[in-house]
C-alpha cells in the first residue's frame, strides 16, 4: 500500500513495522520518523488506527488470559531467530533430538 506521495520514510517500510511501532519495540529514532510519517500519509495513519484498535480489542478481550510459559518460551525463541536474520527452521526449536523424530514435518502436517 502507498499513498504514491514521496515521504522521507516510505509507506512500505512503516507498515512492515508497524507492529513494532504499535509495541514500541523501535529506537526513538524510527518513532520519530514513523510520527512524521503518519502527519504526512493519511492511508498510514488510517492503518495505523485500525491496527491500534484492533490490538486494544484483543487486549481487552483476551489480555486475561496467561500465557503458557513453554509457549512464550518457543515464541520468543522463534523472534530472536527472525530479528537475527538467521533462517528459522520447519521444525520446533524447542523439541529434543529424540522428540524431533517422531515430530511431523510441515510438509506431512500440510498433506
Amino acid at each position: 500500500m502507498s499513498c504514491g506521495e514521496p515521504h522521507e520514510t516510505d509507506c512500505s517500510e512503516v507498515l512492515d513495522h508497524l507492529y513494532e511501532f504499535l509495541d514500541s519495540e523501535m529506537p526513538a529514532v524510527d518513532r520519530g520518523k514513523f510520527e512524521q510519517h503518519f502527519k504526512e500519509c493519511s492511508p498510514c495513519l488510517e492503518k495505523y488506527g485500525l491496527e491500534e484498535a484492533v490490538k486494544k480489542l484483543v487486549k481487552r478481550c483476551c489480555g486475561h488470559d496467561d500465557v503458557p510459559t513453554d509457549l512464550r518460551a518457543k515464541v520468543m525463541g522463534r523472534l530472536e531467530l527472525i530479528r537475527s536474520g538467521q533462517p528459522t527452521p520447519d521444525h520446533d526449536v524447542t523439541q529434543t533430538p529424540k522428540d524431533t523424530a517422531t515430530a511431523p514435518t510441515r510438509a506431512a502436517q500440510e498433506s
